[in-house]
């Protein structure tokens, strides 16, 4: 199984993304149907497409992190960030981070923070393919050394808070 998470952009149509990658078989394919099958008020898991009908391979279910807010919110998370999603794995694939011979065998999970806020849905689309991308790559490193982590401990960061020793 890997897991990767990125972030590309700011403001409101930044991209926060979390993947999950893993055997159909095995627990990332459990949870993969398990999220297809119970939708929640809110979050309704679907099937990332390239296109009506062409689903993207490995076969990736999109789960939305932010409840839907408005019909504005569900139009830009379903329109751009899923094709911005389906763009960054097909981009993955054909990057080769994920095997061509494997594709059938896979499933893929990808959480997507969409803020209800965002309204440039090109920006929406181009964070969330470049997040999806960066996100495989990260799930392939084995690892954070320790002492990245620890070099980092005094000066953390993320897109939405600076904390006062980083200001």
């Amino acid at each position: 199984m890997q897991l990767g998470e990125a972030f590309v952009g700011s403001g409101t149509e930044a991209a926060h993304i979390n993947t999950v990658l893993g055997e159909r078989d095995g627990p990332v394919g459990t949870a993969w149907a398990t999220a297809l099958a119970t939708p929640r008020e809110g979050h309704v898991a679907f099937v990332v497409i390239a296109q009506p009908n062409v689903p993207v391979q490995p076969m990736t279910l999109f789960v939305n992190k932010a409840t839907i807010a408005n019909d504005a919110h569900a139009t830009i998370t379903w329109g751009a960030a899923q094709l911005g999603v389906a763009s960054g794995v097909v981009d993955a694939v054909a990057e080769g981070l994920v095997a061509q011979d494997d594709l059938l065998q896979l499933a893929l999970i990808v959480a997507v923070w969409v803020d209800p806020a965002a309204a440039d849905a090109d920006a929406v689309y181009a964070n969330n393919r470049a997040a999806t991308l960066a996100a495989l790559r990260h799930g392939q490193r084995t690892r954070v050394e320790f002492d990245e982590l620890l070099a980092l401990r005094d000066t953390p960061l993320n897109g939405y808070y600076t904390p006062p020793s980083r200001r």
